[in-house]
């Protein structure tokens, strides 16, 4: 009686997974429109989508950003990549430079569409103090430099609580908090979970779906493979705890946003 029991529980725990990822392909176009108030039409799909995502490191666009990514490039969305650093911490950036570009190249970013920055001022070290400052205005260039109206990046936890992640938070923070950003542009954080949620692998999905959020994506099992493939590109960082986050990571599944609120446009701060 008790495995039959498991058993039905565990059939309507993935006929609710399923539900969550067909509700979420038909809903996340509305999702998107709603954040920066535009009219995309149904026959253009996400047409009128200009996303930036902002990372610090190769390999974060696939680690943590992957459903994301591949949830925008099927809507047809204008999907940029601005990576602040080229991950030169073992002296492989150049390496890792032509890792990221054959990740993106899988998730569906063309080359055209990757800047990596290789600046002295943005090393790859968990232990470094990035210049805030000098971090919003690059980011904030790459904004008034191709329009875009949604940007994407991590929050104040970093998900892996990376200093360089964090620093990027922070920059996006202060050009939100200053009104430094166009009206018609919409900020969001990537949400950090705690470590049990973190490893619950899709089995985490219901649990995000319930957890109030302004953007959920998520990916089905070809969503997850296309991620891991793109992990995969980054041969330099395959060590072995980096398999097991490949196999258990719910950011291989799902991604939820969280708003970054925003001042008006050009506001006066004394």
């Amino acid at each position: 009686m008790s495995l039959y029991l498991a058993v039905l529980l565990a059939f309507f725990y993935f006929v609710c997974i399923r539900c969550i990822y067909s509700r979420n392909r038909r809903n996340l176009l509305k999702s998107i429109k709603h954040l920066i108030n535009a009219s995309l039409s149904s026959e253009t799909k996400g047409a009128g989508i200009r996303a930036l995502i902002v990372t610090a490191h190769p390999d974060d666009e696939c680690m943590f950003f992957a459903p994301t990514i591949i949830q925008l490039v099927a809507l047809n969305a204008n999907v940029h990549l601005l990576c602040l650093s080229q991950g030169n911490y073992y002296n492989q950036g150049a390496l890792r430079k032509q890792e990221l570009l054959r990740s993106c190249a899988l998730l569906g970013i063309p080359d055209f569409k990757i800047a990596i920055l290789d600046h002295r001022s943005f090393p790859d070290d968990p232990k470094a103090e990035w210049n805030i400052s000098l971090v919003s205005s690059v980011i904030m260039n790459h904004i008034e430099s191709h329009a875009f109206n949604l940007v994407l990046t991590f929050d104040g936890r970093g998900v892996s609580s990376h200093a360089n992640h964090i620093a990027i938070h922070k920059a996006v923070s202060h050009l939100a908090l200053t009104g430094q950003v166009p009206n018609d542009c919409c900020f969001l954080k990537l949400v950090t979970v705690g470590l049990f949620r973190k490893y619950m692998s899709f089995l985490e999905l219901p649990l995000s779906w319930l957890m109030p959020s302004s953007l959920f994506c998520c990916v089905g099992l070809h969503g997850y493979r296309l991620a891991k493939e793109a992990m995969f590109c980054h041969r330099t960082q395959l060590l072995w705890f980096r398999y097991l986050y490949v196999t258990f990571s719910r950011y291989m599944y799902v991604n939820t946003f969280q708003s970054i609120p925003q001042a008006p446009r050009n506001l006066k701060i004394y």
